[in-house]
């Protein structure tokens, strides 16, 4: 009677590469989804705050002040309840001033990436390699500050982004200063809470602290 075929030995198993490569892939997706969440409430919360633009407009509330002290009275009463509408003002000539210069537009958006991609959406693990060198996260900060302000200072880019903030700000200033407030409804606010745009670009800030800190730098 011919005796049974011997058993195979058992093959090891391995992991699929598949798997080793996702848990090596990084994890920013989580965290900017996130920072874009919190950034889309914080924006949503922001603009319910925002006055009608015809009241923005009414030409029959514009006198010119007799005093310099009534248009200083003006203007603060004016920033306090057109404070989501100047903002956008503001916004508004800077975003034309870059759309109208495309180098210092594209400058801006490279160095944006630059950002998130090396420093706030990068998890901490594996460190950055560049140049067959690691650097840690407080080297990444530093460099990344030093581009910063060499781009923005050394370039049109700097000269742009002043512009179109004083430009803004004369613009905020004149319309605060010849629009009378009588007719405006000022809630009261408890001091020291920011509200509005404040709130607004506060919200922001944190959401990215937030979502840099999400994959686990310190």
């Amino acid at each position: 009677m011919m005796s049974s075929a011997p058993s195979s030995a058992p093959l090891p198993i391995s992991d699929p590469p598949s798997v080793a490569g996702a848990s090596a892939a990084p994890v920013s997706t989580p965290a900017f989804r996130l920072f874009l969440s919190r950034l889309s409430d914080s924006a949503r919360r922001a603009l319910a705050e925002r006055r009608p633009w015809s009241e923005v407009a009414d030409r029959s509330a514009f006198s010119r002040p007799d005093t310099l002290a009534e248009a200083s009275s003006r203007l603060r009463k004016n920033l306090a309840y057109f404070r989501v509408n100047y903002g956008t003002v503001v916004a508004a000539v800077l975003a034309v001033s870059l759309v109208t210069n495309p180098f210092s537009l594209l400058v801006l958006l490279a160095l944006l990436a630059a950002w998130c991609h090396l420093y706030l959406f990068r998890p901490s693990d594996p460190p950055l390699l560049l140049f067959g060198r690691t650097f840690s996260d407080r080297e990444t900060l530093g460099g990344l500050v030093l581009f910063s302000f060499l781009v923005v200072f050394l370039t049109s880019v700097g000269s742009i982004i002043i512009s179109a903030a004083v430009a803004g700000t004369a613009i905020v200033a004149a319309h605060g200063a010849f629009r009378v407030p009588e007719d405006l409804f000022l809630d009261e606010q408890e001091p020291g809470v920011p509200t509005g745009l404040l709130s607004f670009l506060g919200g922001a800030a944190s959401s990215a602290a937030a979502a840099a800190t999400t994959p686990g730098r310190i």
